[in-house]
């Protein structure tokens, strides 16, 4: 992506374009598998993790990412689609590879509506699915 459409994304979702912001959105954009804070930070040089880990924390309050809770102890950040707002309709499957620890986005596959018992309140739900990604099982 270029600067303009980076900005573009930002902007549509109200959040001012920083050189910070704008490095770690071209980041995620690049990546084709769900980044960590610690994947995040080996990427780049010199960067203040309090700074990063307030990027993601921006991003993902204003719908420009959402994480993801794979198992392994650390949030995942990946870039949500054009016009997510991460409600329960919104929300796809997730694939975390067994052998290279990969975290995938199968925003083809929603997570299958469930029906709660009376009085309960859905706040957030996560499905992730793990085994072998495409390249591990060739």
């Amino acid at each position: 992506m270029n600067d303009k459409q980076l900005t573009s994304i930002l902007n549509a979702r109200s959040v001012k374009p920083t050189a910070m912001r704008l490095l770690v959105l071209d980041m995620l954009a690049q990546q084709e598998a769900a980044s960590s804070l610690s994947d995040l930070e080996e990427q780049f040089d010199k960067v203040d993790k309090v700074t990063l880990y307030r990027t993601l924390k921006t991003f993902e309050q204003h719908k420009i990412i959402h994480s993801i809770d794979d198992g392994t102890g650390s949030a995942k950040y990946a870039l949500c689609s054009e016009g997510c707002e991460c409600n329960p309709g919104d929300l796809h499957v997730h694939f975390h590879c067994q052998v290279c620890k990969r975290t995938f986005c199968l925003t083809d596959y929603t997570i299958p509506a469930v029906n709660l018992p009376h009085k309960f309140v859905l706040k957030e739900m996560n499905m992730v699915m793990k085994g072998l990604c495409e390249d591990c099982a060739g």
